[in-house]
């Protein structure tokens, strides 16, 4: 289970859909999108992130984003930790870009090193016990903060819902449908906030 093929979402119209994100991240075969009309009001408990390597790029993405119909969350800005911003889909799906780096070391481009999937969880040392329950190796564990799984392929994390729509710039409350799935191997289920892991063929015949 430490393989992540790709992330599907859930959205009402998935033409439109396909159209934003080929235009503004250009992801490929790592972000699929299917039909839904499940209610969902509100945070829907996860946040998508695109690592690039410097600040240019995240300025880039962003850029590209809201030229291609997203809203801005929180603009680009400089922190602590390096450089990112936060925008929300046309779809309504939150995605954070960021670059650990300070400085841009060349021209820039939309090059994407990582997607990160972080699943916001009502109780972080059980979600990480249920994982690794599942076959899924922690790479990073802050507490009952914050894991960092050991995955190929697309990266996932999980963070308190409280900090993670804090750190989106959201209200935490929200219910209803996540409208996402992660596509790997092994057996398909559910963890205990409701997101689902799907197989390959499952997520190819929906």
């Amino acid at each position: 289970m430490n393989s992540i093929e790709s992330f599907t979402l859930e959205v009402a119209d998935p033409a439109a859909a396909e159209r934003f994100y080929t235009t503004a991240f250009g992801l490929g075969d790592r972000l699929r999108v299917r039909a839904s009309d499940e209610p969902t009001t509100g945070f829907r408990g996860f946040t998508l992130s695109l690592t690039v390597s410097q600040p240019a790029n995240v300025d880039a993405l962003i850029g590209a984003a809201l030229e291609a119909g997203a809203s801005t969350l929180k603009p680009a800005a400089k922190s602590m930790w390096g450089y990112g911003g936060v925008v929300r889909a046309p779809d309504g799906t939150i995605w954070k870009i960021a670059t650990s780096a300070k400085k841009d070391t060349g021209p820039a481009t939309r090059e994407v090193d990582d997607v990160v999937l972080l699943l916001g969880v009502s109780d972080v040392a059980a979600s990480k016990k249920f994982y690794v329950d599942h076959g899924v190796a922690v790479g990073k564990s802050f507490g009952r903060m914050y894991v960092e799984f050991e995955t190929t392929g697309l990266k996932l994390g999980l963070y308190r819902r409280k900090a993670l729509a804090k750190d989106a710039g959201v209200s935490p409350e929200g219910e209803g449908s996540h409208r996402i799935a992660i596509v790997g191997g092994g057996t398909p289920f559910t963890d205990p906030d409701g997101f689902a892991w799907e197989t390959t063929s499952i997520a190819a015949a929906s």
